[in-house]
């Protein structure tokens, strides 16, 4: 079974079309053709595979950035789901403790609960945070890039070690 889309150049909804490097089939090798021209015809078939090896990248990379976006909503919808399942959850317990306690100590119970959990979570979350360090070897490597810059722009005859 075919579906719009699948064939590259096909009509996808309304007006799309894949878009795509047209590749030519190589004229026959001139053997008396000069270095010159061999090398032209060499550069230019390897400059239309390099754009077509990156037009399929891109293609790639937007298909899967796509299919990421969309099981990133699933995510999304699943989780504010979750969330909104947590107050009948919390709900639930309060009914639960009111069978053996008054209305509103059961309740409170479960409002300090809630509380104690919230200022944990928040507690470990600052934890985390606090522990973030600079990135040092970006840094390092930035001051080593530049300080290899500065040392060529002085010295521009002497090759410099990478």
């Amino acid at each position: 079974m075919t579906y719009p889309g699948n064939n590259p150049g096909q009509a996808r909804g309304t007006g799309y079309v894949r878009p795509s490097i047209p590749l030519t089939p190589e004229d026959d090798v001139d053997r008396s053709a000069s270095i010159g021209t061999l090398v032209k015809d060499a550069t230019a078939q390897v400059s239309t595979l390099v754009r077509a090896e990156i037009e399929l990248a891109k293609l790639e990379i937007v298909a899967s950035a796509k299919q990421g976006a969309i099981g990133a909503v699933f995510f999304v919808v699943a989780g504010v789901i979750g969330l909104f399942s947590l107050f009948f959850f919390w709900f639930m317990v309060g009914e639960i403790l009111d069978i053996w306690l008054p209305r509103s100590l059961a309740f409170a119970i479960v409002f300090i609960v809630m509380v104690v959990l919230a200022g944990l979570l928040a507690l470990l979350g600052l934890r985390k945070v606090k522990k973030i360090g600079k990135p040092d070897k970006t840094i390092q490597s930035l001051q080593d890039t530049a300080t290899t810059l500065k040392r060529a722009a002085s010295h521009p005859d002497v090759p410099t070690k990478a």
